[in-house]
């Protein structure tokens, strides 16, 4: 059957087996278990383009992702396999950028008003510093938790849907008697947000789920015959009920995804979501898909035998029908600086050998372990990119800008115009509030007393005041399009950040880069919320270096998944790295960091190293030269036999193998019963 539908279906095309059952599923819920490199995006495209095809109207299909990117690409393939128009029609993008887009037109039924603005992580713990100040609590005798913590705490709480008590005591303990005050923050907090009309990230999830369970509910159900989602092992509890609720036991509802990369417990993902499945659903239907089509069956060998001893996985075994290549290495060094001696040798070896420095990658577990190597490559002029640092919202220059944005679009957002008033010198936190202050005190709407006021402000002040009086006033009475409105605001941000920042050149570059962006949208609170959702890489953390055309990729694991190279080096893969010391006290915590581990094997294509120090200096330029000793990760030990072992950093004749080149081969109430 397959071979005949394959010469008039080209979504079937050179698909496995495996492969066309989940692409042929016809009703019903469907887990698909993809294991890394066995071509999910492909089978999930593949499918999208099946059902247009088959007449499911293209806008009666959801397909979540979590980056707009990837619902980009994917959509891109199916419109590559069925009319490229229709795919266009899809709902496609992230939970949080469709919550978005239902909630702006049912707020209403949630209790929400119209013309919300979305905060995103960093405003967040603006908003709770401001609050821990109001409260006095950043004045306490006793340490209390700075504002970046309060806000991971809540978003643990709200997200994983657990008890505040329960995420102090077994994530946060330091922060335990502290509970009364964070209950109390959390509920002014909650206040705050709807006093201003306001909400977070975890918010469009809470009211999304709220939608599911209003008198709306079942005009939300009839919006769609197909619910397909991708990554579903890195869901949480409240993405998983909104699934549940919107399809119902029985609905048709596809999630594709790897329980063995499920890796993002710190933000609230739980693998159970996906090992749970079947149980939720009781007449779903499960396809594995094993073929891998990115690895050597050597590098498959040895990623196997890691993820074998995983607990409470579903059972599987990636093969390839590449041919034979190289064995991993395991790569004992004698100290950092001999492992980066060994990566910066290997990396240039393989450059010899034909392979591309931005062909290659090295990971680790977490950023600060690239510290030493980045040292040596710099010394070797051996150019990289690290990844897995600053995102771009989280850049000063580029919050500036949006914060003027999103007075424009909820002029009641107070954080946003805190930040932009005392973005002029000569205005601080007094007179930014006294300013505030006047605009809140009348009926009269702030934007338009703003613009048309005149504020007592210092000398230094009064230019930049009255140029950003004359913006704001543009972008609101001529009717600008949002790439317009950043193009009016920039002589006012430009004139900010050559007074404020270093490389302002570079930093105007980033806001052109966004006012190109906002360009295409006709909606400035559409592409406010979509931008601040899933923002876009910043000019001036990725991309290639401007004086070199090839470049070494340094990553952390995390920021590496969806990824793959021909050449990986994992390095610092010891016990108490991978897995980290601080995931040993936590629920599940070794078995994530197992996946992980996992993950970073399987982005290798056709060579893999992977090392670690056996000695790590504490006090590198101390006078007593401390040290400690390490040993390889326990997750290497049943793995050992599918590694060549290496020695590097030791003279052969002193008991090792020297490096060498690489071998052949209702929300509040929710909210509310947290704190309680």
């Amino acid at each position: 059957m397959f071979a005949s539908m394959a010469d008039v279906s080209p979504w079937l095309n050179g698909l496995n087996d495996q492969q066309r059952v989940a692409v042929l599923h016809e009703a019903g819920p469907l887990l698909v278990i993809a294991g890394a490199g066995s071509g999910k995006t492909r089978t999930l495209a593949s499918r999208v383009a099946r059902l247009i095809e088959d007449g499911v109207p293209p806008e009666r299909i959801l397909l979540l992702t979590f980056t707009r990117r990837a619902a980009a690409e994917m959509l891109r393939r199916a419109g590559s396999l069925v009319d490229h128009s229709a795919t266009g029609r899809v709902w496609g993008g992230t939970f949080h950028s469709i919550a978005n887009r239902l909630l702006r037109r049912n707020a209403a039924a949630v209790g929400l008003d119209d013309g919300f603005t979305v905060l995103d992580q960093s405003d967040v713990a603006g908003l709770f510093g401001l609050l821990r100040a109001e409260l006095g609590f950043a004045e306490a005798k006793t340490r209390f938790p700075r504002k970046e913590t309060v806000a991971a705490i809540y978003s643990r709480a709200v997200n994983a849907q657990e008890k505040l008590t329960q995420v102090l005591d077994e994530r946060f303990p330091w922060c335990r008697d502290h509970t009364d005050e964070l209950k109390e923050l959390f509920r002014q907090y909650t206040a705050r947000k709807r006093r201003h009309n306001v909400v977070d990230f975890d918010d469009l999830l809470l009211y999304w789920r709220a939608l599911l369970e209003s008198p709306a509910a079942a005009a939300m159900q009839q919006l769609f015959d197909h619910v397909l989602v991708d990554e579903y092992q890195d869901t949480n509890r409240i993405q998983a009920d909104i699934l549940r609720l919107l399809c119902g036991s029985d609905g048709n509802l596809t999630v594709v995804g790897d329980d063995a990369q499920s890796i993002y417990s710190f933000r609230a993902a739980t693998v159970e979501n996906m090992t749970e499945f079947p149980e939720v659903f009781p007449t779903a239907t499960v396809v594995k898909l094993e073929q891998n089509y990115r690895s050597t069956p050597q590098i498959l060998d040895a990623a196997n035998a890691v993820i074998a001893e995983a607990a409470d996985t579903f059972p599987k075994r990636l093969w390839s029908d590449r041919p034979a290549g190289a064995r991993p290495r395991l790569v004992t060094c004698v100290d950092e600086a001999a492992q980066a001696d060994f990566v910066c040798d290997n990396v240039l070896a393989m450059r010899e050998l034909g392979v591309a420095l931005r062909d290659q990658a090295v990971l680790f577990r977490t950023g600060h372990h690239s510290d030493g190597l980045e040292i040596e490559l710099s010394r070797r002029r051996i150019p990289y990119m690290k990844f897995g640092g600053l995102r771009f919202l989280e850049a000063a220059h580029v919050k500036d800008l949006m914060a003027a944005l999103r007075i424009l679009d909820n002029e009641r957002d107070e954080l946003a115009w805190h930040r932009v008033l005392q973005l002029i010198p000569g205005i601080g936190p007094a007179t930014a509030r006294r300013i505030l202050g006047d605009l809140t005190g009348s009926n009269e709407p702030p934007l338009q007393q703003f613009y048309g006021a005149s504020f007592p402000v210092v000398a230094e002040a009064q230019p930049l005041l009255f140029e950003l009086q004359q913006a704001l006033r543009d972008c609101v009475t001529s009717n600008l399009d949002p790439g317009a409105q950043v193009e009016r605001l920039l002589p006012f941000l430009q004139t900010v950040i050559e007074r404020s920042y270093d490389d302002g050149a570079i930093r105007v570059a980033d806001l052109e880069q966004l006012r190109d962006i906002a360009a295409s949208y006709s909606d400035r609170s559409r592409f406010l919320a979509e931008v601040t959702l899933d923002p876009p890489h910043s000019t001036t953390e990725v991309g290639p270096p401007t004086l070199d055309d090839d470049y070494l990729v340094l990553s952390t694991i995390h920021s590496a998944k969806g990824g793959e190279w021909p050449v990986v080096h994992v390095i610092h893969a010891a016990d108490g790295n991978i897995p980290s010391d601080m995931a040993l006290n936590e629920p599940g915590g070794v078995e994530e960091e197992r996946r992980l581990l996992y993950v970073a094997l399987t982005r290798a294509q056709d060579h893999l190293s992977v090392s670690f120090p056996q000695r790590f200096y504490h006090r590198r330029f101390g006078s007593d030269g401390r040290h400690s000793y390490a040993v390889p990760s326990r997750f290497l030990t049943t793995a050992a036999e599918h590694f060549d072992p290496v020695v590097a950093g030791v003279p052969a004749e002193e008991g090792g193998v020297a490096s060498a080149a690489p071998g052949e081969d209702t929300v509040a109430g929710v909210l509310e019963a947290l704190w309680e």
